[in-house]
């Protein structure tokens, strides 16, 4: 991969402006249209926002799947409208790193636009991240917007500011967070709240000087994808001072496997070059397990103390900041992939500049 070129981000959005509304990862079945309505009526009421539906946005799952092409090619139809001025993908997948050969990143350059996404998208941020574009993991149709009930003060404050604002800013805690997953099944899911838990705050390890950098990474289940592909990796030496962001999916993968794959990293010399990692909060449960409170706590410290040991052994001076809020886990911030952070441990501050 040649060098990462300077780094610029997408103006921000102006109040009533159009966004497009796609899926360049997955979709929701047509039984659970539901909960994409839910989420096009916040952005209009909530955020005033004009949303602007692509094709792939209500499109079937399965033909997504075999036409990785054309969800590039809207991807690039968004960045090139002069009217559009935010891209906001429905939600996750599966193999979103099959479309990236068919994009064109100096299209997408010539024509900046903010990106939001999670998950599967992480294969479109990093995408972005060669090539100098920041884009923003999180603020997803069809979880954040559409979220049962009310959607949390705190994602709608860090949602405006990712949307409106030229930084987020100060990034603070939250004082729950939930991570059962919604009803799509029954439409009147939307009228309940899910299950909210106290958070146990953020919890600091590692180095304990002020560090600054700009993030790389995003869903670990697509970082050892992209790892194993090699294909899209950025230069090693381009890693060099950035700070890493790793969250677990639902898939709730075994912290053993974790730590194992992130000590494959080690042993390539790469996790030295971070100068901080932030770690999204664990998810413990999904549609296809529910764990009990007690299990899902456990397995949280579980998944905890193995990352920390692991970067201990490899970069012991790197402050690592657990349970903040992106991923898979709700509330959430849209961080900035590519962006600047600051992690300053001795008064437990964030910010993004």
């Amino acid at each position: 991969m040649p060098a990462v070129p300077e780094f610029l981000t997408p103006p921000p959005v102006e109040r009533g402006e159009q966004v497009a509304v796609v899926a360049p990862a997955s979709n929701a079945p047509e039984s659970a249209r539901f909960i994409y309505e839910l989420g096009l009526e916040r952005m209009r009421e909530g955020f005033d926002l004009d949303p602007v539906e692509y094709p792939t946005a209500t499109a079937d799952p399965e033909w997504l799947a075999d036409n990785p092409e054309a969800r590039a090619e809207e991807v690039m139809n968004a960045f090139r409208d002069p009217d559009i001025s935010a891209v906001i993908a429905n939600i996750g997948g599966h193999d979103q790193i099959t479309m990236l050969p068919y994009l064109d990143g100096d299209v997408l350059r010539e024509y900046p636009t903010r990106f939001y996404g999670y998950s599967d998208n992480t294969n479109l941020a990093l995408f972005f991240w060669n090539h100098g574009i920041v884009s923003y993991y999180g603020g997803s149709t069809l979880l954040e917007y559409a979220m049962d009930g009310e959607m949390f003060d705190y994602t709608k404050e860090y949602l405006r500011r990712a949307l409106f604002e030229d930084s987020v800013g100060e990034w603070t805690e939250a004082d729950v967070f939930t991570d059962e997953s919604g009803n799509w099944e029954d439409p009147e899911s939307v009228k309940t709240t899910r299950e909210i838990e106290q958070s146990d705050g953020r919890i600091w390890r590692g180095g304990e000087e002020t560090v600054s950098g700009r993030i790389w990474g995003g869903c670990y289940a697509v970082l050892v994808e992209q790892f194993l592909a090699d294909r899209y990796l950025p230069a090693p030496e381009a890693l060099n001072g950035t700070v890493l962001a790793l969250e677990t999916s639902e898939l709730i993968p075994d912290p053993a496997v974790v730590g194992a794959n992130l000590r494959a990293l080690g042993e390539r010399g790469l996790l030295e070059r971070f100068d901080g990692v932030l770690v999204g909060r664990a998810c413990a449960r999904s549609h296809a397990e529910e764990n009990p409170r007690d299990w899902r706590a456990e397995y949280r410290e579980r998944q905890r103390d193995t990352i920390a040991d692991v970067l201990e052994t490899y970069n012991p001076n790197a402050p690592v900041v657990f349970n903040c809020e992106f991923g898979h886990t709700y509330p959430t911030c849209p961080i900035p992939i590519g962006g600047e952070v600051e992690i300053e441990p001795a008064t437990k501050s964030i910010r993004f500049p």
